[in-house]
């Protein structure tokens, strides 16, 4: 807010500032759809956030749940949410048994939920249902006795409320093992690359990237250095265990290792400007750590 006080200035800035900004946060993809929505909001509605749920759903980043939250919280329009928690509470009431991971089972909860909405109390009818899920129709373990609903509960009745809702679809989490070549030349500058591809950390910037199937050993690492054909005065980990950094499909391996070089680095930055750069928080903090006098 600070940074940015308006629509305006959040639109005009360069997105870099904003992801160093957003470092550390993490979902750096809601930095980049919030930057995007704030020009779409200054083209397009002369910096006036829109209202409505279908306007809203025209904006990046904003789907379903999100517009039909502003929509009916800020203007009262009669839209029901559908977050995890609504499921749980529609599906322990309804005893509904279908899996909420399939696209035509995400319509029935739509429609139910719509369906039990009064339209002239959405506001407080959404945030409700949201509350109830959070603190007493909760995942694991809710105490029926004091519910309510308990007498009207068709997953209570039915026995099945710790089976409720249903939901098979799993993510599968990769394992990715990533060495990270901190390159320290004669003039004690290093290299980065800024990601451009799309994926995790989109535009953020990281240190020349040697990726394997399993964890590369020092003489594997060693050996790919030699292509890279630089006069290389010692290799060394810096990190005596591995870094783990786990994101909502993968788990990251991470290993950091400093390259000493004859050579003077062409395109090469100067370690005290890295601070200047956004970093995933995992390279930032190894940055801050190793770096940072």
């Amino acid at each position: 807010i600070n940074q940015f006080p308006s629509v305006f200035d959040l639109a005009n800035a360069p997105e870099e500032q904003v992801l160093k900004l957003w470092q550390g946060l993490g979902y750096y993809s809601r930095a980049r759809n919030l930057h995007n929505t704030a020009k779409h909001v200054v083209t397009h509605y002369n910096g006036v956030f829109p209202k409505s749920y279908n306007q809203l759903l025209k904006l990046k980043g904003i789907g379903t749940y999100t517009a039909a939250a502003i929509a009916s919280f800020s203007n009262q329009e009669p839209v029901a949410v559908l977050d995890g928690n609504v499921y749980r509470v529609l599906a322990r009431y309804f005893n509904i048994q279908n899996d909420i991971s399939a696209s035509p089972t995400k319509k029935i909860f739509q429609e139910l939920a719509q369906k039990v909405l009064p339209p002239e109390k959405a506001s407080v009818h959404n945030q409700a249902i949201m509350e109830f899920g959070a603190l007493q129709c909760v995942p694991k373990n809710p105490n029926c006795a004091v519910c309510v609903f308990s007498s009207s509960c068709g997953a209570l009745q039915h026995k099945l409320v710790d089976k409720l809702p249903v939901k098979t679809k799993k993510t599968k989490v990769n394992n990715r093992f990533l060495s990270y070549l901190i390159f320290i030349d004669s003039q004690n500058k290093t290299l980065v690359n800024q990601r451009t591809e799309k994926g995790i950390w989109q535009n953020l910037y990281e240190f020349p990237l040697f990726e394997t199937n399993i964890k590369a050993t020092e003489q594997e690492i060693i050996a790919y250095i030699n292509t890279l054909n630089y006069k290389v005065v010692d290799v060394s980990v810096l990190n005596l265990f591995t870094v783990i950094h786990k994101l909502s499909h993968q788990k990251l391996h991470i290993q950091f290792i400093e390259v000493k070089l004859e050579d003077i680095l062409a395109n090469a930055i100067s370690i005290t400007n890295l601070k200047k750069l956004p970093f995933p928080i995992v390279i930032h903090n190894f940055i801050e750590r190793f770096f940072t006098k």
